[in-house]
């Protein structure tokens, strides 16, 4: 009697396990990340449509022509059926094309690179919407937010009014690493020298986790931070309090920032010094380095066989 206790109560941990978890990837607060969560339900119900036969299948016939059953029908000349051929490739084959017609749909109209052309499903996007722009910057094993447009930065904070679009560049200082917000849209890697996009909104105020979701070294797990969707109104006080800050985001102080360290507070800076995003991303942050980009266009004016001049 203990034991059947026992079984039972070992076969229901994993559903009281899951019970508690957070399914905001199912349940997101963002357009984008709604549709990529009707996209894994959609394609897991198309597969399901085989999976689902086929195990059914597996134990009828496993139980039906068990060598105690005498009354099952012996054919052991029995080699081909037409119908059954039909049903065994035909079926799949329809899963196929069809799942290969959503994932072409949907991943050019989920590019992250691609802007939004609405609000939710229910909202079209008004073409003159200029959307926020958020620069990220995947430290070693922090975040930096910077908003070029408001002129303030923040580490491991990240806050943006709702319904509105929001437009990040995303970089890494060294390490790869990944960029991710559950609730509001896939993660985009961050990796150094280059700028990866996302293009997402938030549809619901509300606190929201982000994190990396590429390992990056010791301090990988503790890479997070907070995600705050306000109205207009509460977004603008969020700025203005960045702005009340006296510190200053400039090259100096960001050589500073880079350097590894781990559980690093959130915090506001209240400016920031222009074309920092751009600089890290060319690696020309410290003094007396050339910019990547510059240093290839001036290899690209360099004719074959000519020295490039000093």
């Amino acid at each position: 009697m203990v034991s059947q206790i026992l079984r039972r109560g070992l076969l229901l941990l994993p559903a009281l396990l899951l019970a508690g978890c957070n399914t905001v990837v199912m349940n997101p607060s963002g357009d984008i990340a709604n549709q990529q969560a009707r996209l894994i339900v959609i394609s897991t119900a198309l597969m399901l449509l085989i999976i689902v036969p086929v195990i059914i299948l597996t134990l009828l016939f496993a139980w039906r022509y068990r060598k105690s059953n005498t009354s099952a029908p012996y054919e052991p000349d029995w080699d081909h059926s037409t119908r059954l051929e039909l049903v065994i490739w035909g079926a799949p084959l329809l899963i196929i094309i069809a799942l290969g017609l959503l994932t072409w749909i949907t991943t050019h109209t989920l590019d992250p690179y691609r802007p939004l052309s609405r609000i939710d499903a229910e909202r079209p996007l008004a073409p003159q919407v200029k959307p926020l722009v958020v620069e990220v910057v995947a430290l070693d094993w922090k975040w930096l937010f910077i908003y070029p447009e408001q002129g303030i930065a923040t580490v491991n904070e990240l806050a943006a009014p709702v319904d509105v679009p929001i437009q990040f560049k995303i970089t890494a200082s060294n390490v790869m690493n990944s960029f991710y917000i559950p609730a509001l849209a896939g993660q985009i890697y961050a990796m150094p020298s280059m700028e990866t996009k996302l293009h997402a909104v938030i549809n619901k105020a509300g606190e929201y986790d982000g994190f990396s979701a590429n390992y990056s070294g010791a301090g990988f797990s503790h890479m997070r931070f907070k995600f705050h969707g306000l109205d207009q109104a509460g977004f603008d006080a969020w700025v203005q309090k960045a702005k009340a800050d006296s510190s200053k985001l400039d090259r100096a102080e960001y050589l500073k920032l880079e350097q590894p360290s781990e559980r690093d507070p959130a915090r506001l800076i209240g400016s920031v010094e222009p074309n920092l995003f751009h600089a890290i991303v060319n690696r020309c942050v410290a003094a007396n380095t050339v910019c990547m980009d510059k240093m290839m266009a001036t290899d690209l004016n360099v004719k074959p066989g000519q020295q490039k001049a000093e």
